[in-house]
């Protein structure tokens, strides 16, 4: 959520998304909030009671689009086609764009190109009113939780590349904690509704480990 992020980290990479105030979905980011300042994160992620899953799960997919775009956004001079020519979590992971629309085959470029693309990609998703639909009594298309699995599966990707690659930068700027505590709601949010594979998970696979046992 916005309130974990200093002033500094107020520079965003893309456009902030809105949720219109007012809105059921507002009602449940407010909750999301409450539900998250009370430091229980295992709790936090929990589909609220008598809530739609579909809902709950755009409302938080839209909140960690900001709060990614947020956390990248404070590094993004650390980030540069110099060095970063490739997409890539360490040695062992590299990532090649495909959107499936746009650019059909995979093609290898540098991170700051691939999240470029992965971010605008997630914005038109969230702005299609087809896919998430704001207003009240619209349906979530029978196509979403793919959808979403897509557009969280993507996201893990900038943790993954912040963490393998500029985690040096985020400790210089003191933004560790943010970070941690923005991923660690991240994973305990997508293990609970098992929304990304486990092998897409690989590349963080001991941080989450770690996280995971310190919340027993």
């Amino acid at each position: 959520m916005s309130f974990l992020f200093s002033s500094r980290s107020s520079k965003t990479f893309k456009p902030k998304k809105n949720i219109p105030e007012g809105s059921h979905q507002y009602e449940l980011l407010k909750h999301a909030e409450a539900t998250l300042g009370s430091g229980n994160l295992r709790q936090a992620v929990m589909l609220p009671e008598g809530e739609d899953l579909n809902e709950w799960i755009a409302v938080n997919t839209v909140d960690f689009f900001n709060q990614i775009n947020m956390l990248y956004g404070t590094i993004t001079e650390f980030c540069s086609e110099s060095t970063c020519s490739v997409m890539s979590a360490g040695p062992r992971y590299e990532y090649h764009w495909a959107d499936g629309t746009n650019i059909k085959k995979p093609i290898k470029c540098s991170a700051p190109k691939y999240i470029d693309y992965l971010m605008t990609w997630v914005q038109d998703q969230l702005d299609d009113e087809t896919l998430f639909p704001s207003k009240i009594g619209v349906p979530f298309p029978k196509n979403f939780m793919s959808v979403a699995k897509t557009i969280l599966k993507r996201l893990f990707r900038v943790y993954a590349h912040i963490y393998h690659q500029h985690f040096d930068a985020v400790m210089q700027l003191q933004e560790e904690a943010h970070l941690n505590t923005s991923f660690k709601h991240f994973i305990f949010f997508v293990q609970e509704f098992n929304l990304i594979d486990r092998r897409e998970l690989a590349p963080l696979q001991e941080l989450i480990e770690k996280l995971g046992s310190k919340d027993r």
